[in-house]
C-alpha cells in the first residue's frame, strides 16, 4: 500500500512546492500571492465553461503524453514530442488538402492515420540512428524539433499557404466545416473518445502485454533483456514510433478540431509540456491522464490571469517550470523523509 501511495505523494509534494516556490517569487515583485493563486485557481476551475477549457488544453496534452510515457518506459528519451506533433499535423494538412471533397467518414480518418504516420516517421529516423550509429536520442530529437517548425513555416508559406490569407500569420486554407471534430473550444465527444482510447490501450500496452513488460525491463536493465532473449533495438524503434505516431495524432486532432488550419509556430510549449507531464505522472499512463489535465487548467488559468491580475499569461510557466525544478533535481531530502514517513 505504501509502495503505492508513495509516487502520488511525490507528485503532490513537487506541485505543493513548486506553488509556494511561485508564491516567494510572485511576492517579490510586489504581488499578492494569495490573491495571484486565487485567480489561477479560479480560472482553472470556476471561471464560466471551465471544464470545457480544461479539456481543451488538455486533452492533446494527454494524447501526447501517453506517448512520451511509452517512450521514456523503455529507457530512450525521446524529446521531440514537437517536431512530431507539428510533422503529424503537416501531414494532415496534406491529406486535407488531398481529400477536399470526400465524405467526412472518409476524410477525418484518414487525415487521422497521416498524422500518426507523420509523427512516426519523425521519431524513426532518430530511433534508427539510435541503434544502429549509437547516437545521442536527445540530441537528434532535440534537433528534429527545430527541423520540424522551419517545415512547419515553410509548407504554410508554401505548398499550403491559403491564397485568401492576410498576411499576419502563415496559414492553411481551413480544413472543411464538415471536417471539424470539434469546434474552436477543442472540446467535444470524438475527442474525449480520442483521448479516453488513447488512455486504455496505452495502459493496456505498458501494462497487460510482452512489449511493455520488455520495454520497462530495458528501460531500467536492457542487458538483462537481452539475455531473456528479446531484441532491444527493436523495443527501441517500437517504442520511438509509437510515441512519435501519438504525438502525430494529436497534431492531427488540433488540425482537425480546435484551430481547424495550419499555422506557423502554433501550440510552440505542446511537446515540451507532454514530457513533463510523463516526468510529474512517474512514467504512469493512468497518472498522465490526471496531471495531463492538471496542466489543462493551468493553460485555461493563463487566459484569464491578465483579465483578474494582469499578469501576462507567461506567469504560468514559472508554475511549469517550478515543477520542471522539482522533478529534475529529485527532492532527494524531501523523497527520503517521505520514505521514512511511508516506513
Amino acid at each position: 500500500m505504501t509502495s503505492r501511495l508513495y509516487p502520488v505523494l511525490q507528485t503532490g509534494a513537487f506541485i505543493l512546492l513548486a506553488l509556494v516556490l511561485c508564491s516567494l517569487i510572485f511576492a517579490a515583485v510586489g504581488l499578492s500571492a494569495t490573491e495571484t493563486l486565487g485567480a489561477i485557481v479560479d480560472g482553472a476551475f470556476f471561471r464560466p465553461n471551465a471544464l470545457a477549457h480544461v479539456l481543451r488544453w488538455g486533452l492533446p496534452l494527454l494524447i501526447t503524453a501517453v506517448g512520451v510515457v511509452i517512450s521514456f518506459r523503455a529507457g530512450y528519451f525521446n524529446i521531440g514530442a514537437q517536431g512530431q506533433f507539428y510533422l503529424g499535423a503537416i501531414c494532415a494538412a496534406f491529406a486535407a488538402e488531398w481529400m477536399r471533397g470526400s465524405p467526412a467518414l472518409v476524410a477525418v480518418p484518414v487525415c487521422m492515420l497521416a498524422g500518426m504516420a507523420g509523427g512516426a516517421l519523425w521519431a524513426l529516423w532518430p530511433a534508427l540512428l539510435r541503434v544502429k550509429a549509437g547516437a545521442d536520442e536527445v540530441i537528434t530529437t532535440m534537433m528534429g524539433n527545430f527541423i520540424a517548425a522551419q517545415l512547419l513555416v515553410h509548407v504554410t508559406s508554401g505548398p499550403l499557404k491559403d491564397p485568401s490569407g492576410s498576411g499576419q500569420q502563415a496559414s492553411s486554407r481551413p480544413v472543411e466545416a464538415a471536417w471539424r471534430i470539434s469546434e474552436s473550444s477543442g472540446s467535444s465527444p470524438v475527442i474525449i473518445a480520442i483521448a479516453a482510447l488513447v488512455v486504455l490501450l496505452g495502459w493496456w500496452l505498458v501494462n497487460r502485454t510482452s512489449f511493455g513488460i520488455l520495454s520497462g525491463l530495458a528501460g531500467r536493465n536492457p542487458v538483462m533483456v537481452t539475455w531473456q532473449g528479446a531484441k532491444v533495438q527493436r523495443i527501441a524503434i517500437s517504442a520511438f514510433v509509437l510515441s512519435g505516431a501519438l504525438a502525430g495524432l494529436a497534431g492531427s486532432v488540433e488540425l482537425m478540431g480546435p484551430n481547424g488550419r495550419l499555422a506557423s509556430g502554433f501550440l510552440p510549449d505542446h511537446g515540451f509540456t507532454a514530457i513533463l507531464i510523463a516526468l510529474v505522472a512517474g512514467m504512469s499512463v493512468i497518472a498522465a491522464a490526471f496531471i495531463a489535465l492538471f496542466f489543462g487548467a493551468l493553460t485555461s488559468a493563463g487566459l484569464w490571469l491578465p483579465v483578474m491580475t494582469g499578469l501576462p499569461s507567461s506567469a504560468i510557466d514559472i508554475i511549469h517550470a517550478s515543477i520542471a525544478l522539482f522533478i529534475t533535481a529529485k527532492a532527494g531530502v524531501f523523497r527520503g523523509l517521505l520514505a521514512r514517513f511511508g516506513r
